[in-house]
């Protein structure tokens, strides 16, 4: 079992820059790939930004150049920088963990508004 808990949501001004944060605990030498995801209203989950254990990280084309995605050494935290955040940044974000044999998990969501 992987647990992961997000913080960091909030409300930001368009431009500015928001730091959202992962906390993993559990298995975590299972885990091959964190990412971050995004809900906005009446839209499916979509992938923002992942990290592979390989090194390599990936973007969705609508974050790159603005968006970061982190890990520390031990894997236990993971951080999404956003930076010149729009309108259409305003979602719901989530954290995720891929492991090999033992599942994804999800965390429970953190609100991002943008105000315009």
């Amino acid at each position: 079992q992987v647990q992961v808990v997000e913080s960091g949501g909030g409300l930001v001004q368009a431009g500015g820059s928001l730091t959202l944060s992962c906390k993993v605990s559990g298995s975590i030498n299972r885990v091959y790939t964190m990412a971050w995801y995004r809900q906005r209203p009446g839209e499916q989950r979509a992938m923002v930004a992942q990290i592979h254990r390989i090194g390599t990280s990936d973007y969705a084309d609508a974050v790159k150049g603005r968006f970061t995605i982190a890990i520390d050494n031990t894997w236990t935290m993971v951080y999404l920088q956003m930076n010149n955040v729009k309108s259409e940044d305003t979602a719901v974000y989530y954290c995720h963990a891929a492991t090999d044999t033992i599942g994804w998990y999800w965390g429970q969501g953190t609100q991002v508004t943008v105000a315009s």
